[in-house]
């Protein structure tokens, strides 16, 4: 239902976004690019060919066996971050703190609100949400016609948004044993080891790159009303359309 109905009107706003989801969604942002550009900054000494060491973390290849290294010296030279470690750890160690918190009271609105269950997947029929999602994949692909049932997120965003909390989760689980090997050795010994932690850490944080452009464009290709409904929490719709699941502040 519309938030006001105005007899005459040639549209109508729909609730979408609740105000706690839009100020940590807007905090997230800046956040997010902090960590990855300062864990960037800490990535370049494990990196130089000097030093002996080349970390198996940015390859990929098998074995002793690279096809290609990712974020080489010479990237680093073209972007201006190399001898930039101290100041990455600064960063880093300070940001993650207000990116956790920032993590945990989003779950937790999600779990206290009820309103994780507009986003998360429904696992009770968890084959019928694939095929939805694949679905959606197809349509935006422009390979279906069919446009998918409309509700405040489709198949495909609850997985993806989902897949965000759960990698924000392992980024953290895995910052965390990086940070304190020693003290907290059990849990880097659950992730596998130091080295591991470091690639899950580092793989992770590559998985949340992908999403972000896959996201920006999924939001370019949406158009503005979409963009302003994460601004403004609403909506609009031409007159007696029905809207979005409602949400509530």
């Amino acid at each position: 239902m519309p938030l006001h109905v105005v007899p005459g009107a040639t549209i109508d706003l729909h609730r979408k976004h609740s105000l706690a989801v839009r100020w940590m969604h807007w905090i997230n942002f800046p956040l997010l690019f902090t960590m990855i550009y300062s864990g960037l900054l800490i990535y370049w000494a494990d990196s130089i060919p000097a030093s002996g060491h080349l970390s198996a973390v940015y390859r990929v290849g098998f074995g002793h066996w690279t096809l290609f290294r990712l974020f080489p010296q010479s990237w680093y030279a073209a972007v201006g971050m190399q001898y930039k470690v101290p100041n990455g750890l600064g960063y880093h160690f300070f940001f993650m703190w207000l990116f956790a918190l920032n993590g945990i009271a989003y779950v937790a609105y999600l779990t206290i609100s009820g309103e994780w269950r507009t986003l998360v997947p429904p696992l009770n029929d968890l084959g019928k949400a694939l095929r939805d999602a694949w679905g959606v994949v197809l349509f935006d692909l422009h390979l279906r016609k069919e446009e998918p049932r409309r509700k405040k997120y489709n198949a495909a965003q609850k997985f993806a948004y989902t897949g965000t909390i759960v990698m924000g989760g392992v980024m953290l689980v895995t910052g965390f044993a990086i940070y304190k090997p020693t003290s907290a050795h059990w849990l880097t010994s659950l992730c596998g080891g130091y080295e591991m932690a470091r690639w899950l850490h580092f793989w992770t944080t590559m998985a949340f790159l992908g999403f972000f452009v896959i996201h920006v464009v999924q939001v370019v290709m949406a158009g503005w009303n979409n963009f302003r409904s994460m601004v403004t929490g609403v909506e609009v719709q031409p007159a007696g359309r029905s809207g979005v699941e409602e949400v509530h502040d």
